[in-house]
């Protein structure tokens, strides 16, 4: 029998089996579409994070003046004046493993455009912030280094603030009253959204932190001191440096706790990244699970095909078919409904509304990667048929039987333990009933 022969047996055997052929690749179905599903689900998550963890800042080092904990007390950020002009100028001179630094000076103020008013934060940095919270101009230019020299009044506004004021009009180029400060809009930043905290990243204006020392909050200490390391790796040594530079000069004792904080919130997202996956792997290994059960549906149907056709499979025997054949028969069997429920899981999971947003923010080789596991999980049930099979075979011919070829009786191999006439004419009607 040869191969085209064993295809056109087993689409006949399954369509005259059809209930239970597509019983079992519904099963099938189901598993595979609820593992790509989950997988993608949590990839999404994945990515929604890392996506967070670039609109951070680059290798972000934050440091806030005020101890949050000290003497028993618990401080806000703004607990002390702790931070000045040289305690940045001290970072970013004696330690290497920092490649940049911004003061921050920052508040709460109104913002007022003609007959419109909106309550943002404010904050006063240099230009060369941009590069440290990776932060990119949507229209219009940052303020220059000669606007922080000069503390000019002008001033970069977020999008949550153009959308308040400005409506669709742009607004670089015209002016804003800040406070009771005139101040001119040079440019828009780039959007963001919300933050993993759900703050609105885009609600505050910028400004040179010189025009905000000297013009809004008229004080010469600092809120924060923003820095960028040279790389991932060196930020822990470089913050263990930042602490120890601002102890020193800060002249604080081994005994005494910091009179500032330093954080770095790119560990905070590193660790919800990590938790992220490792949900993502235990949620994939919950949903393989059913592919396992679509694999044991597949080995138990096949198990009952080959207790009911033991009759068709003497048959097969007695005219001439080996063992070899009839195991290939039921195997392509068994590959075609894993086939057709792989692919038809695969085409749910992918294209089913609800979940094609979620797809989209995958990586395109998604489905080439889960492909060969969806449709190829069930080695366990063509395992099975090739192992128990030449034992069924062998239990068929225990016993002898005549199959008669019109008058010349001839002995064939047995079809079970009683001995019964057949002939080639009753094969045929038997194979295609």
């Amino acid at each position: 029998m040869n191969f085209k022969n064993i295809i056109r047996e087993s689409t006949t055997a399954l369509k005259r089996n059809w209930v239970r052929s597509v019983l079992t690749i519904v099963g099938i179905s189901v598993g595979v579409g609820a593992f790509i599903c989950v997988v993608a689900i949590g990839n999404a998550g994945s990515s929604s994070i890392e996506s967070q963890l670039q609109s951070l800042g680059d290798n972000f080092i934050w440091i806030e003046a005020g101890s949050r904990a000290r003497n028993g007390v618990r401080y806000g950020a703004r607990g002390d004046r702790t931070l000045i002009l040289g305690d940045a100028t001290a970072i970013a001179e004696q330690i290497p493993l920092v490649k940049s630094m911004s003061p921050n000076v920052d508040g709460s103020l109104q913002v007022i455009y003609e007959g419109e008013n909106w309550s943002t934060r404010f904050r006063g940095v240099t230009p060369v912030f941009l590069q440290i919270r990776r932060w990119k101009m949507r229209s219009g230019t940052f303020f220059t280094d000669a606007d922080v020299e000069a503390g000019a009044p002008v001033c970069v506004l977020g999008q949550t603030v153009v959308d308040n004021l400005f409506g669709t009009d742009d607004p670089v180029g015209k002016s804003v009253r800040v406070q009771s400060m005139p101040c001119k809009v040079v440019g828009v930043l780039q959007a963001k959204g919300f933050s993993a905290t759900g703050q609105d990243q885009d609600d505050f204006i910028v400004m040179p932190f010189t025009t905000a020392e000297k013009r809004i909050t008229g004080t010469f200490w600092l809120d924060d001191i923003f820095c960028s390391a040279v790389s991932r790796e060196a930020m822990p040594e470089a913050t263990k440096q930042i602490v120890a530079l601002l102890r020193e000069r800060h002249h604080l004792n081994p005994s005494e706790d910091d009179d500032f904080n330093v954080r770095r919130p790119e560990d905070i997202v590193q660790a919800q990244l990590a938790t992220s996956r490792i949900m993502t792997i235990l949620l994939a290994s919950v949903a393989s699970l059913s592919l396992l059960v679509g694999g044991i549906g597949i080995m138990n149907i096949m198990l009952v095909s080959v207790t009911q056709r033991t009759r068709e499979i003497g048959l097969r025997l007695a005219v001439g078919a080996t063992e070899s054949d009839v195991q290939l028969q039921f195997l392509s069997e068994a590959i075609a409904l894993s086939l057709l429920g792989g692919l038809l899981g695969l085409l749910a999971g992918c294209f089913r509304p609800h979940w094609w947003r979620i797809y989209s923010r995958c990586t395109r080789n998604f489905r080439l990667r889960f492909l060969p596991s969806a449709e190829f999980s069930q080695p366990a049930s063509e395992f099975f048929l090739v192992t128990t099979l030449p034992t069924k075979l062998r239990s068929l011919t225990r016993s002898r039987v005549f199959v008669t070829n019109s008058s010349n009786p001839v002995p064939r191999t047995s079809l079970g333990h009683s001995t019964i006439p057949w002939t080639r004419d009753s094969f045929n009607s038997f194979h295609h009933s």
